[in-house]
């Protein structure tokens, strides 16, 4: 049982100030343990899934070192946090002004989709802090709007996605332009062999913070699937948000096609809704999000990618309109709706062709997930609930790093 609170880490003023007023009383594990340490100014390796306060585990503490740093020059940064996706950028950006609104710090994102010409004139001037994605930071780079050379702390942010959206040299091309002599802060939900070896050269007696293993994650949600024919998937989803108990879901579908087909089926039943994914411009991404958070819409349609990154209080559920095919992606799915210690509900949809997934999925939580028997449209094929969860060995897969070809029983891949 953790007791300490946030006072006791004796956080400037200003961010304590701020932390009370969003109501944060007791840091979460990762907090209470990487904060002290990054106050000293040590490396970190943080191995903890989404969800478990992780931003404020570094942003609360860079936010009080800034305190006594100085001002930076024109193009530069002292801080520099990299980060997957564009959505994640900005929501690291937004904690920085909630818990920075007492301080005369600076911060901006820089990320791409969109004009460049206002992330270019916001760095001209310098700032505190630089959120950014790795491709646009490498394209400002080289034509000369940024300079990494006073760049104090760096934040290598799901550095496990960074691998897996194929993003990890553009990371090693930016870790030679930054100071021999800084504090680096390494987070990843999952630590493959590429991510060891990262973190062994760009680190210096990393203090290890590991807190939520997957098969912990799901604990404190209400898991339940529902068997059903692939064709009834839709009628089905009008059916469940129906309930008055969901005032705001996240829904995943494994392709940009199916999202768009999910939200034009449910408009045709008045359940409004929007889309976010990797075909959505970055103008209609945010507009989505912020929908979706202000209560303008309560169904949010994603694919996993665009996923990453939301982190928007109240999602009472998630839905699994499609089984992910890659197992460690429901974990963070449902992981949306548990958020900082809270609980959740996740229902998930199975056609007979996803069955496998299903198995997969209840392998890697080490538990059953209920099936719910009498719904309107459940399917008329017999399932075989009854069978081990202990994997046979013809059935393993070979162990290596398997993100790049997939987990799934069939050889596609999620058109994300």
């Amino acid at each position: 049982m953790n007791n300490k609170t946030f006072a006791d880490l004796q956080l400037h003023p200003a961010i304590q100030t701020a932390v009370d007023q969003e109501g944060y009383k007791n840091p979460t594990p990762i907090q209470a343990q990487a904060i002290p340490h990054t106050l000293q100014g040590r490396d970190i390796l943080g191995v903890a899934q989404t969800g478990t306060g992780k931003t404020a585990a570094f942003a609360l503490p860079i936010l009080h070192r800034l305190t006594l740093a100085n001002r930076p020059s024109p193009q530069r940064a002292r801080v520099l946090i990299l980060t997957p996706t564009r959505e994640l950028a900005i929501q690291i950006d937004e904690s920085f002004a909630t818990y920075g609104k007492g301080l005369d710090s600076s911060h901006t994102v820089i990320f791409g989709g969109v004009g460049q010409n206002p992330q270019v004139r916001k760095m001209s001037r310098g700032v505190d802090v630089l959120v950014a994605t790795p491709g646009r930071l490498l394209d400002l780079m080289g034509q000369g709007h940024i300079r990494l050379d006073e760049v104090g702390i760096f934040v290598l942010d799901e550095a496990d996605r960074m691998l897996d959206m194929g993003f990890i040299n553009d990371v090693r091309r930016v870790v030679k332009e930054l100071p021999q002599r800084r504090q680096t802060l390494l987070f990843s939900a999952t630590m493959p062999d590429a991510i060891a070896e990262l973190s062994q050269r760009i680190l210096h007696d990393p203090i290890r913070v590991e807190v939520t293993p997957a098969s912990t994650t799901v604990e404190r949600i209400e898991q339940s699937v529902l068997l059903v024919e692939k064709s009834d998937k839709t009628r089905l989803l009008a059916d469940v948000l129906a309930a008055p108990d969901i005032h705001r879901a996240l829904v995943f579908t494994r392709t940009k096609h199916g999202a768009n087909r999910v939200v034009k089926k449910l408009g045709q039943v008045e359940v409004m809704a929007e889309a976010i994914h990797g075909n959505k411009s970055q103008t209609a991404r945010q507009r989505a999000l912020q929908n979706f958070k202000d209560g303008r819409i309560r169904v949010l349609v994603a694919t996993d990618i665009a996923a990453r990154g939301i982190d928007v209080e109240g999602i009472s559920h998630v839905i699994n309109y499609d089984l992910p095919n890659i197992p460690e992606s429901y974990v963070h799915r449902i992981g949306r709706t548990a958020r900082a210690g809270a609980g959740g509900m996740a229902i998930s949809f199975c056609d007979v062709d996803e069955r496998a997934y299903l198995r997969d999925i209840e392998r890697l939580i080490k538990q059953r997930v209920e099936i719910v028997e009498g719904h309107p449209f459940e399917s008329s094929v017999p399932y075989d609930a009854s069978k081990p969860l202990a994997r046979k060995p013809k059935a393993r897969r070979p162990n290596s790093n398997r993100r790049r070809s997939g987990r799934g029983r069939r050889p596609q891949r999620s058109s994300r």
